[in-house]
């Protein structure tokens, strides 16, 4: 890459680059780094475990997109290796493996997925793979040489997983290694990464200055609370937001998310500046809501979009009087087929009724709707989709359907 004239002074780089960040290790190493006037090596690790992303994944891969704006060089290293060990972090027991085949099929969705947030055309991309199936044993040895096992077993996930007498497979140790090992291939001046990342991208710092390097600047994002109100975005959980996701499944999803989390999301997820999210904030918390989920799903498909789905869910929600918070309907492949499911087994699975004949008699005298359309074919096979709205019976009860497939 060119040589680039870098937008803006250190100060305005900084209140950029500081903008949601949780720590940077250390601000004094970073500012040194922005003084030397040239595009700064950005890394961001991503092991593809899983074929889609979620809002929750897009808190760094936006962070990354912002030094691109600044013209600095953002790597998004492919863990290709890595993902067949599983990074043990956060997790209460040892990660599954995948597949060669399950890794490289996932990596392509998640280069076509974080296109909706980086410029791939100034992104360098990479997989570990390019150098971590040259070690030798000899350099995995130097290399564990560099962290103590001690050291490890401080970790929190380890040393509950020991508490617990919760078994640690050796082979979970290597992970921060290779992880770390990453940053020396590619002479990384600067790692990002989710808060629950820390001791991997500290560990990277240290590899470094054993390979004579001057250690990395390490900086961490926040993990996305997800729509629960409680537990990290994630999608075992059942409470995120897919970015691959139709406009108005993203759009109704949004319009659940718990108040409290409003502000964090206008932070994390838009461009707003701070005085505009306050402002916002100021207004009735449903307003500020639809606000929230036309920024975000302009971004991810467009403004067009976003409308459709305000006015959609306006017609849907607000003129038919359905209450801000309704109770999420989990469908999976047990309940449905092709997402096809018989209407009575529907009505009865929600617990609005008692029985499939209490279903029958429900949908036969009206009181059954699905996104405002009455039903009422007691032998319906229905076709059903993630953030469809049920309604059943005279007292209104009220889910969102969640397809768990």
């Amino acid at each position: 890459m060119s040589e680039q004239v870098l937008p803006g002074n250190i100060s305005d780089q900084l209140a950029i680059i500081k903008r949601g960040a949780i720590e940077i290790h250390s601000e004094h190493e970073l500012i040194e780094r922005l003084k030397l006037s040239r595009p700064l090596r950005v890394k961001l690790g991503v092991d593809p475990t899983a074929p889609d992303i979620h809002l929750g994944h897009t808190v760094v891969l936006q962070k990354l997109r912002q030094f691109q704006d600044l013209g600095h060089q953002a790597i998004l290293i492919i863990g290709d290796f890595t993902a067949l060990i599983g990074d043990p972090t956060g997790r209460e027991k040892t990660r599954p493996q995948l597949t060669r085949e399950e890794i490289e099929n996932n990596a392509k969705t998640y280069l076509n997925q974080v296109s909706k947030i980086l410029e791939i055309g100034r992104l360098e991309i990479t997989y570990n793979s390019q150098w971590l199936e040259k070690l030798a044993m000899q350099d995995i040895i130097k290399l564990a040489a560099q962290v103590t096992v001690a050291r490890f077993i401080e970790r929190d996930d380890f040393n509950k997983r020991l508490k617990n007498q919760i078994s640690i497979s050796l082979h979970e140790f290597l992970y921060p290694l290779l992880q770390g090992y990453d940053s020396v291939a590619v002479r990384s001046d600067i790692e990002l990464g989710g808060t629950d990342q820390t001791f991997n991208l500290l560990v990277g710092r240290d590899l470094q200055r054993a390979a004579n390097m001057p250690p990395q600047v390490v900086l961490t994002t926040p993990l996305l609370v997800g729509l629960d109100g409680t537990k990290k975005m994630s999608k075992s959980s059942g409470n995120h937001v897919g970015v691959s996701e139709p406009a108005f499944e993203m759009f109704g999803k949004l319009m659940s998310l718990p108040d409290k989390l409003m502000e964090s999301y206008f932070l994390l997820m838009t461009a707003l500046s701070e005085k505009d999210i306050k402002d916002t904030l100021l207004l009735h918390p449903k307003d500020a809501k639809i606000k929230l989920a036309k920024e975000i799903v302009t971004k991810y498909h467009d403004k067009d979009a976003a409308d459709e789905s305000a006015a959609r869910f306006d017609a849907i929600f607000s003129k038919k009087e359905v209450p801000d918070e309704v109770a999420e309907l989990k469908l999976d492949n047990s309940l449905i087929k092709n997402c096809k499911i018989y209407l009575p087994k529907l009505i009865s699975f929600s617990g609005a009724v008692k029985s499939n004949n209490e279903a029958r008699r429900m949908i036969t005298q009206g009181g059954v709707t699905i996104d405002g359309q009455k039903l009422t074919n007691p032998d319906e096979e229905i076709t059903v989709k993630s953030g469809q709205i049920l309604k059943v019976g005279k007292k209104n009860k009220f889910y969102r359907i969640e397809l768990a497939l």
